[in-house]
């Protein structure tokens, strides 16, 4: 992340360095130098992202109005089987690229030749476990479109190293541009698909054109040469290294998509629709800073992990809060907020959204800073630990997960999933860090405010809502500018209020 956009650090935090010494004034430019590509990426990271959640979101507008809950079910179902392949599909070889201690051209042609075989064996047993897994979720019609979906596995596999390069080299404006076209194709074939009557196979062809053309794109861009080869010891240190996090991705997968089955199984396609749009609309976040956030993170974190330990410490002292303070407001709107958001945005039929939606933004919040600290980890290389904590997560979770449904159908597994992500896995993350030699207490003073501004932010939000005499529109909009108001109040320094106006007045 961007020094500028970080509060800075009392330098008498820094362990035995002194505040004028040499060594301290080194560390505190090598983040500050990596912070400003970090910063760069982030935030074509950001414009990236925002495009395609933009134009997913257009997309699922549209079809929201074209097809019925049962449709999205069995998407639902697909995207289950597809996050999975997605997160082992290279076998770790993009974060190993991009975590990789020497050149890229080195490790490339090995790594590639590991994720091409890789992804294609896996998607051959999905290919052929299709029906097995669509019954097990309820939905037997959806074994078509997981096979047709699941095909992005073998681009991923294709463009992994040249992934890795661009991510490396903080070009996230050339990722951010074959994203963008990507998804002008996904828009492209799916709407049409919709209005032509082909159900779940809108979502499906849309995304494997998006897919595609992504592929070509970030092909192009990635600047290495293509060769196959196949190194012993290149390939030990990356399976060394790539195993144990394509496990830990893959149970994290199991997190985000056990629900998906689970609730397929026992409710049926319908409510499983409804609790997809609840799980889809929870996730912007996530989805946008999120992933944006993920993509400058480990080759930040790398980065500062190879210098002194203080830098990396130092990183994460300012990344934490930032992120908090980013992410707590939202979830806050958005719970209080999720009957009159659902209705207005997707219409009455989906109202039953709302519910699940309400105790998911737990889960969101959770999401975002577990994320954080696997990313950490992985720049630390302690792949290890992150399947330590995926696997803690997903033992408390599936149970949870189960009883959740049968007592309180789509709501109880929302229930269970907030639950279970605030008191299992997020004293685990914390727990893997500090064994990881990365402390948070120097964290804890600069979250009192966020907290304080988050209850505020509730506050005011329920009790405007009340005063609002209107429609859906005024019921979401005043409230939310309201709770909005109260966090930034509360949170932001009087002193930044100051720099801004005189920013202003300079600037007229």
């Amino acid at each position: 992340m961007s020094g500028s956009e970080l509060p800075e650090e009392p330098a008498a935090e820094v362990g035995t360095i002194g505040p004028d010494s040499p060594a301290a004034e080194q560390t505190a430019a090598q983040v500050g130098t990596i912070g400003r590509k970090a910063g760069r990426g982030l935030r074509w990271s950001l414009v990236g992202n925002l495009g395609t959640k933009v134009g997913s979101f257009t997309i699922g507008l549209i079809l929201a109005r074209l097809l019925v809950p049962a449709d999205f079910g069995v998407f639902a179902v697909a995207m289950a089987a597809t996050a999975f392949v997605m997160h082992v599909n290279d076998i770790g070889v993009i974060a190993a690229g991009v975590q990789w201690r020497g050149k890229l051209e080195d490790m490339a042609p090995t790594g590639t030749t590991i994720a091409i075989a890789f992804s294609t064996l896996v998607y051959a047993v999905f290919f052929v476990g299709a029906p097995a897994f669509a019954t097990l979720a309820g939905t037997p019609d959806a074994a078509p479109v997981v096979r047709l979906l699941t095909v992005i596995i073998i681009v991923d596999g294709i463009t992994s190293c040249r992934s890795a390069a661009l991510m490396r080299r903080f070009e996230q404006d050339r990722l951010t541009k074959a994203t963008m076209v990507g998804m002008a194709a996904n828009f492209v074939v799916a709407v049409p698909l919709a209005f032509a009557g082909a159900g779940a196979y809108s979502f499906a062809g849309g995304q494997v054109a998006g897919s595609v053309v992504t592929g070509i794109l970030v092909w192009r861009m990635g600047n290495l040469p293509f060769k196959l080869a196949f190194d012993r010891e290149i390939a030990r240190k990356l399976l060394k290294f790539g195993i144990p996090l394509a496990a830990s991705l893959g149970v994290e997968s199991v997190l985000l998509n056990a629900d998906y089955v689970i609730v397929g199984n026992v409710l049926g396609a319908t409510a499983l629709g409804y609790y997809l749009l609840a799980f889809n609309v929870s996730n912007w976040v996530p989805g946008l800073v999120g992933t944006a956030v993920r993509y400058v993170s480990i080759p930040s974190f790398s980065r500062l992990a190879e210098q002194e330990p203080e830098a990396l410490a130092a990183g994460v002292r300012r990344s934490v809060p930032v992120l908090v303070s980013a992410i707590l407001p939202v979830a806050v709107l958005m719970a209080v907020l999720a009957p009159y958001m659902i209705v207005f945005l997707y219409g009455d039929q989906w109202g039953p959204s709302a519910a699940v939606l309400r105790f998911l933004t737990v889960l969101m919040v959770v999401r975002m800073l577990t994320s954080l600290a696997f990313d950490i980890l992985t720049s630390l290389g302690a792949t290890r630990s992150t399947v330590v904590l995926n696997a803690g997560w997903a033992i408390a979770l599936i149970p949870a997960l189960w009883f959740g449904t049968h007592l309180d159908y789509i709501r109880g597994a929302a229930i269970a999933h907030g639950i279970v992500a605030l008191l299992v896995a997020l004293p685990l993350a914390v727990a893997a860090l500090h064994r990881a030699g990365v402390s948070l207490l120097p964290v804890l003073p600069a979250l009192i405010r966020p907290a304080i501004g988050a209850v505020l932010c509730a506050a005011a939000t329920m009790v405007v809502v009340r005063l609002v005499d209107g429609g859906v529109f005024l019921h979401l909009f005043v409230p939310g500018l309201a709770g909005l108001l109260a966090f930034v109040l509360t949170v932001v320094p009087v002193e930044q209020f100051r720099q801004l106006r005189t920013r202003l007045a300079r600037a007229r």
